[in-house]
């Protein structure tokens, strides 16, 4: 739905405000900024997604596994998620892609590192109660393994919670993306990104205050929606709410 090349440059167009011919104006280089915002939000989006989905893989079976299994197993991994988890998301995000550079693949390792305790806490108490249950001793009592137990009875228990969980943070992975693009540490140019065009947009709020305007907006609504869509979830899913 982009009418423009995002990349597609005139310098005689430049600064223009919202018309009909440029739906949200254009920036300082004649770019259509209503195509740099929809293209734009094809890499927030897939960010923020693809983050959260490796964050939650791993993180989910890192707890899930640190609960069932208990004993030193236990307390060095929950010593581990405390220690990351005393870093806010945000300065745990930049450290990491302060460590292994800008882009767009170490901006989703940074910001997976970032929540994949977070996961791991989600899940390591409901299964701490859930190897208590007795469905859960009978299958031992037949022979069943750890990895079968953890596999076929623990985690499908957690899916519903987690999934709440990771629709309402895939809305803070986005924030976090916009934050490391408005830093440089994210998507860097050409590649339009929201960060990076409020980045741009502030050092011309003065006469084009459109540039960042829009792509805030664009966050803003993104990050509402995602947050609606983990309360519908929540409504949906949670047993007590249905009771």
């Amino acid at each position: 739905i982009a009418p423009y090349d995002v990349r597609e440059q005139n310098v005689k167009n430049r600064y223009q405000p919202p018309s009909m011919e440029h739906y949200l104006g254009t920036d300082e280089f004649g770019r259509d900024v209503f195509s740099r915002v929809v293209i734009g939000s094809r890499v927030s989006l897939m960010v923020g997604m693809v983050s959260i989905t490796a964050a939650m893989i791993f993180g989910v079976l890192l707890g899930a596994y640190s609960g069932f299994k208990g004993g030193w197993i236990d307390q060095v991994l929950t010593k581990i998620i405390d220690s990351l988890m005393s870093f806010p998301s945000l300065i745990l995000g930049i450290l990491v892609v302060s460590a292994l550079g800008p882009g767009i693949r170490n901006a989703i390792i940074a910001i997976a590192i970032a929540f994949i305790p977070r996961f791991a806490r989600v899940a390591r108490g409901p299964s701490i109660v859930l190897k208590e249950n007795e469905f859960i001793m009978a299958s031992r009592a037949c022979g069943a393994t750890d990895l079968r137990v953890l596999f076929h009875h623990i985690l499908p228990n957690l899916v519903g919670e987690i999934v709440v969980m990771g629709s309402l943070w895939v809305s803070t992975a986005i924030i976090i993306e916009a934050s490391l693009s408005f830093l440089g540490l994210g998507v860097q140019p050409p590649t339009p990104s929201w960060g990076m065009m409020i980045k741009a947009g502030v050092d011309e709020i003065q006469i084009a205050p459109w540039l960042a305007v829009f792509p805030g907006l664009a966050v803003s609504l993104a990050v509402l929606a995602f947050n609606l869509l983990g309360d519908g979830l929540r409504d949906l899913l949670d047993p007590k709410l249905l009771k």
